[in-house]
């Protein structure tokens, strides 16, 4: 029942029983009365009831934006672990393929080296074969080096000098250019009008290298 019912409910009482309306008081506490009667109390505040309402809501909205906030922060934390996983995978990779690339570097090297070795023991076993055919070649007589068998014997030394040069395998020059140890081997000193001093002045036995790398040094003698 409303205010306004209460309110209407009392003027009709009034009209009806004015003999026992009695004062302002009267009537003042027989409408507290009805209103007590229709689950009002007197001093009761709609606008304090709202503001309460409001402040429960806003309690509950707090509490949610807590909770939001604390997941955000799980997530994150999540997030952060997982780049972090990925940084120590991703350095881990780059680490194995630098060991992979390093490991094929060194591998390629020792095979080349190893190549390199092998090829250079072989030339310093041929080289003697070649001094050989030098020196028989140099002993032909002047009159029997156009015979068929002086003609034949240049021809393999020629052959073989060719398969040798293919390969990499070239004589040192001695004869006239300035000595150097680090590719001629001096065991005497001559006296020479023909060369200037500390120049080789004659080559007793040559010398090869290899590529780069000398094979056997040229024994040579040196101008005082």
């Amino acid at each position: 029942m409303t205010e306004k019912e209460l309110n209407e409910g009392l003027d009709e009482e009034e009209l009806k029983e004015p003999g026992e309306a009695g004062s302002d008081e009267d009537l003042t506490k027989a409408k507290a009365g009805k209103k007590a009667d229709a689950g009002q109390g007197p001093d009761e505040d709609p606008v304090s009831d709202n503001a309460a309402a409001d402040e429960e809501n806003d309690t509950g909205e707090a509490s949610e934006g807590e909770d939001n906030k604390g997941k955000k922060k799980i997530l994150k934390k999540k997030k952060d672990k997982k780049d972090e996983q990925i940084e120590q995978l991703t350095d881990r990779v780059k680490r194995q393929m630098a060991e992979f690339e390093n490991f094929r570097k060194r591998t390629e090297k020792e095979k080349s080296s190893m190549y390199e070795m092998g090829a250079k023991s072989v030339i310093e076993k041929i080289l003697p074969v070649i001094d050989n055919f030098e020196r028989g070649l140099d002993s032909v007589p002047e009159e029997e080096k156009d015979a068929p068998f002086a003609e034949g014997m240049r021809m393999i030394y020629k052959q073989l000098m060719t398969e040798l040069d293919s390969m990499g395998v070239k004589p040192i020059e001695a004869l006239g250019a300035q000595f150097d140890p680090e590719f001629h081997n001096a065991v005497m000193q001559v006296e020479s009008g023909e060369y200037e001093s500390g120049h080789v002045a004659q080559e007793l036995q040559k010398g090869y290298m290899y590529r780069d790398t000398v094979v056997r040094h040229s024994m040579v003698a040196v101008v005082q």
